[in-house]
């Protein structure tokens, strides 16, 4: 198989799936990791699929295709370095002692995994933070009961029972962002956003720039209502007007050097 047929496959791959590992891909083709590697790097150069963190995955902008809530396991390992920026930052907003609510979604559970070892009380449905939690951290753990929806990997009740609480911070993710607010597809995600947000006195979204590209259909919260928003450097200039425009305060964490 030439160069340009591999990677026309590696192209035909990706209509069918959003997200292909170089694992699967060095299976699907026949051709070493490394083969995979620079066909990534030449598709990926030719505006024809994106290179992330352990693949690639395909397009989104501009072509009309709805977006894709990927499964956790493997949104956790797209644009990580975005996310561990994010991550970062946001721990700097963090008051010691206090409680903190955090939402399910991979750059939320980058931002746990930062803060696992901080004097903080978290309240979490997210199941891959919990048991992350549990395991390497040292910060007080509540988890939220109900049914185990194991996507998006949270718990869920709609009914909260008697023992409420208040947080200092509520740190939220969303599958999209746009001028009417964060936007997610999955209902149990909205619904969750819906029954925290009044339980925080402050809403600090945590998205990769990617984010704003993506139009799911259903809006979880209005732009109004939320705090702060940190995300990477890769934030157009439009989308930063826009997020003016509705008072949103937006905080850019830097790659590391």
């Amino acid at each position: 198989m030439s160069d340009q047929q591999r990677q026309r496959t590696i192209v035909q791959i990706l209509e069918e799936r959003p997200f292909v590992s170089v694992k699967d891909l060095t299976a699907a083709v026949g051709v070493s990791a490394a083969t995979i590697r620079r066909d990534i790097e030449k598709l990926s150069g030719a505006g024809l699929a994106q290179k992330v963190h352990g693949g690639i995955a395909a397009l989104t902008n501009g072509t009309g295709r709805t977006p894709v809530a990927l499964p956790f396991i493997l949104n956790r390992d797209l644009a990580v370095e975005a996310k561990q920026s994010i991550a970062r930052k946001a721990g700097e907003l963090v008051r010691d002692g206090s409680l903190i609510i955090i939402h399910g979604g991979s750059t939320c559970f980058h931002f746990g995994t930062h803060i696992a070892n901080r004097n903080v009380r978290v309240f979490t449905n997210s199941m891959p933070l919990a048991a992350y939690l549990a395991e390497h951290g040292t910060c007080q753990l509540k988890v939220g009961g109900g049914d185990l929806h194991r996507e998006p990997g949270i718990l869920y009740e709609p009914a909260r029972g008697d023992d409420p609480f208040y947080a200092s911070q509520f740190f939220v993710s969303a599958l999209g962002v746009s001028s009417e607010g964060l936007l997610e597809s999955h209902p149990l995600l909205v619904r969750f956003i819906n029954d925290m947000v009044d339980l925080a006195n402050e809403i600090i979204v945590l998205v990769d720039s990617r984010k704003f590209s993506e139009r799911p259909p259903t809006v979880a919260l209005p732009l109004h209502r939320v705090t702060r928003l940190i995300t990477d450097d890769g934030l157009s200039d439009k989308d930063a007007r826009m997020l003016a425009e509705r008072g949103v305060e937006v905080l850019i964490a830097r790659s590391a050097a």
